[in-house]
């Protein structure tokens, strides 16, 4: 399924006077088409590999969400929300009329939000190792909300390395995981922070009950709990994989294009 050969554009679409968004499209414009977007403190670049492994007749747009990666932005929103009119500007300006889109972690909560703001041009939304985690993405007590968010006031770095840990199954390589580290305490601010204060405040019972396409969660077998799978079984299908870690899709590029090319041409 390797495709090297696929001919890839790095581009842009202003938003308004505080926001360029950068993207790379790739495949032709009348494939069928597949977004693209990071997790928190991550990048587009994540799915270079995985866009190599992808048919050549997809059209694939991997998108840098504000202050992500190349995205510029200045501006004080840091909702999911507001992240999903980020993907919105994209698939206007490359003229999408149907696609599937794709988010890991913090990226599966756009991707829904991407389904509501977009209900007649996305078809499905994938969510890769994301919306399972019960201690994150659910709709928090103000208690649990201040103690995470705290975690990443009184250290940023050391909050980072908490979530690293807690996606990383056990025999996880160290060093991968310190590389993982380092790339996202290093994420611009305060969009870092302002960002993942976003997530923990995101309702996402009330954003899935709003949203109509299927939805389907690639999750990491050892970090999937029974009460996940029980609790969202009428909402979103949950599919365990062994691919490695939260990263999954930079740590085995192959078989989450195998995944999402399942979805894509369903």
């Amino acid at each position: 399924m390797t495709t090297a050969s696929r001919t890839r554009k790095n581009l842009e679409v202003q938003r308004s006077d505080h926001t360029t968004i950068r993207y790379t499209a790739g495949g032709p414009a009348g494939g069928p088409t597949l977004a693209l977007i990071h997790g928190w403190a991550c990048d587009r670049g994540d799915f270079d590999a995985v866009t190599g492994h992808l048919p050549e007749h997809y059209r694939v747009l991997a998108i840098d969400l504000a202050e992500h990666g190349a995205s510029r932005s200045t501006r004080d929103v840091w909702t999911m929300e507001e992240f999903a009119r980020d993907v919105a500007a994209v698939l206007e300006a490359e003229s999408v009329d149907t696609c599937v889109v794709a988010g890991h972690s913090l990226g599966g909560a756009v991707a829904v939000e991407v389904g509501q703001l977009l209900p007649d041009t996305v078809s499905h939304v994938v969510a890769l190792d994301a919306l399972h985690y019960l201690s994150l993405f659910p709709a928090q007590s103000e208690e649990q909300t201040d103690a995470t968010l705290h975690m990443f006031r009184a250290d940023f770095a050391a909050g980072v390395r908490g979530l690293v840990e807690a996606g990383s199954p056990p025999g996880t390589d160290t060093a991968l995981m310190e590389s993982y580290v380092a790339k996202m305490a290093a994420v611009r601010q305060p969009a870092g922070l302002r960002s993942i204060e976003g997530l923990v405040h995101w309702d996402m019972d009330a954003a899935l009950r709003a949203t109509k396409q299927p939805i389907t969660v690639f999750a990491i077998r050892d970090l999937t709990t029974r009460e996940a799978i029980d609790r969202y079984a009428d909402r979103f299908d949950i599919v365990p994989v062994d691919l490695g870690s939260h990263h999954f899709p930079a740590e085995a590029p192959e078989g989450t294009a195998k995944l999402l090319a399942g979805v894509v041409t369903v």
